[in-house]
C-alpha cells in the first residue's frame, strides 16, 4: 500500500478509530503504563516527538503523568491530527502541544527532542531501507542519549507457531467488533501490506539506524514494544 493510500485510509477511519479499537484498550494501556518507566529519567520539562501520533492516545497518557512535558504530534493523515488536536483541547493539554500533518521530513528543524514515540507505524514500510531511514530520521531529531520507544507487529512468519499465533490474534481482534469480512481483509493486509519481521530483526534494524541495542520491554500478542537510546 502506497503512502497516500495509507493516509486516505486513516483519514477515513479517524472519527471512529478509538471506538473501533476500544476493546483492545488493555494492550494500549499496558504499553502506556510501561512507557512511564521507559521515560522516567527524562527532564521534568522534556520535549517529545510523537511520530504517527494518530488520535493522541499516548500523548494524553503522558501529558497527565508528566504535567510539564511538551509534545509535537506528527501524523501524515490530517483527519488524525484533527482528532488529536480535539483530544488535547478536551483534556486540557493543548497549550503544551504542537500539531503537524505530514511526514517526518516535512517537519521544520528545531531544538532536539528528549524522547520520541513511534507506535505501529514502521510496520507499514515494506522496504527495509525505508524503514531504517525512518528510524535514522528520528535519531537525527533526538539529542544524544535521547530515548525512543516504539511498537510494531512482529513475529517470525516462517516459524511453525505463526499460523496458531495469527489465529489467536485474529480472534482477539474479532472481539473488537470486526466481522468475518473485516478479518479476511486484515489477513490479506498482513500478507501484502505489513512488514511483519521477527522481533530480533526489527531490533537490529533500529540499532543500525543510530541507536544503542534496543530493549524489548513489552509484548501483548503480536504487538512488541522496544526502547533504545540514540547513540
Amino acid at each position: 500500500m502506497q503512502q497516500h493510500e495509507l493516509d486516505a485510509l486513516f483519514d477515513q477511519h479517524a472519527p471512529g478509530y478509538d471506538a473501533q479499537w476500544a476493546r483492545m484498550a488493555p494492550i494500549r494501556e499496558s504499553l502506556h503504563f510501561l512507557l512511564e518507566t521507559v521515560f522516567a529519567d527524562l527532564p521534568a520539562d522534556a520535549r517529545l516527538l510523537c511520530v504517527g501520533a494518530g488520535t493522541g492516545a499516548e500523548i494524553a497518557h503522558l501529558a497527565r503523568r508528566f504535567p510539564r512535558w511538551r509534545f509535537l504530534a506528527l501524523d501524515p493523515a490530517p483527519a488524525m491530527i484533527e482528532q488529536c488536536r480535539a483530544r488535547a483541547a478536551r483534556d486540557g493539554f493543548a497549550d503544551r502541544c504542537e500539531f503537524h500533518a505530514g511526514l517526518l521530513d516535512t517537519l521544520p528543524h528545531a531544538e532536539a527532542f528528549d524522547g520520541a514515540t513511534c507506535f505501529l507505524v514502521s510496520q507499514f514500510l515494506l522496504d527495509p531501507a525505508e524503514r531504517t531511514a525512518l528510524f535514522a530520521a528520528i535519531a537525527r531529531r533526538l539529542r544524544p542519549g535521547g530515548m525512543l520507544a516504539w511498537a510494531d507487529l512482529a513475529w517470525d512468519t516462517t516459524a511453525g507457531d505463526y499460523p496458531a499465533m495469527l489465529r489467536l490474534w485474529m480472534q482477539a481482534m474479532s472481539g473488537a467488533g470486526l466481522d468475518d469480512d473485516a478479518l479476511a481483509r486484515i489477513r490479506g493486509n498482513y500478507a501484502r501490506d505489513v512488514a511483519i519481521l521477527p522481533p530480533d530483526a526489527v531490533a537490529a534494524l533500529v540499532a543500525s539506524a543510530g541507536f544503542d541495542a534496543p530493549l524489548r520491554f513489552h509484548q501483548a500478542g503480536m504487538i512488541h514494544g522496544w526502547c533504545a537510546r540514540r547513540r
